[in-house]
């Protein structure tokens, strides 16, 4: 009995196999779509991976661009103030020669005002101002102290000299004043008794 039990399913087997060559070898309307719609989808992934590779292309050359960019910023960021400090030192030079072909001491003097003058309006133009510091209380914020003086004309801690002035670039400290700070004067008792 199994024996015919297993012959009955070995030729089941054999013709369900034959249906599925038949199939496999002869394209019916199932396959064509199948095979319509991977074809189309395959087109659609090739297509975005085209589009991937273009824009990553451009997105390097973007950065190299904006790279170059940078770096030619870098260089030449500082090229409007050279172009009037450059007026500046054709000034200076004039007030050489011109002291050099005569020893006209008051016309040095006023050449080197009008240069200094100059300098000052530049440093304005570029929002370069000094820091207050002469009688103003001692901040080290601003300031550098650099020696104590002695005295009982203005209140402790207050600047009485400055020996360089500080700047500030716009709110920004670039270089503090150098001062001298005022210290009381103790008043030395008489230790006679």
């Amino acid at each position: 009995m199994t024996e015919k039990k297993d012959k009955k399913k070995s030729a089941a087997q054999g013709a369900s196999s034959k249906k599925e060559n038949k199939t496999k070898g002869k394209p019916n309307k199932k396959n064509k779509a199948k095979d319509g719609k991977t074809n189309q989808l395959e087109e659609q992934i090739a297509s975005e991976k085209d589009r991937v590779l273009r824009l990553s292309a451009e997105f390097e050359n973007y950065k190299k661009r904006k790279q170059r960019e940078l770096d030619d910023f870098k260089r030449f960021a500082n090229e409007t103030i050279f172009k009037q400090l450059l007026t500046v030192v054709d000034n200076l030079e004039r007030a050489i020669s011109s002291t050099k072909e005569t020893s006209d001491q008051e016309g040095l003097l006023k050449g080197v005002e009008l240069t200094y003058k100059e300098i000052a309006k530049l440093l304005e133009t570029f929002s370069v101002k000094p820091v207050e510091a002469e009688n103003q209380l001692f901040d080290p914020n601003f300031h550098q102290a650099v020696t104590q003086e002695e005295t009982n004309e203005v209140p402790d801690n207050t600047v009485t000299k400055v020996l360089q002035k500080g700047y500030l670039l716009h709110d920004r400290l670039i270089r503090p004043a150098m001062v001298v700070v005022s210290k009381n004067k103790k008043e030395k008792k008489n230790n006679k008794e």
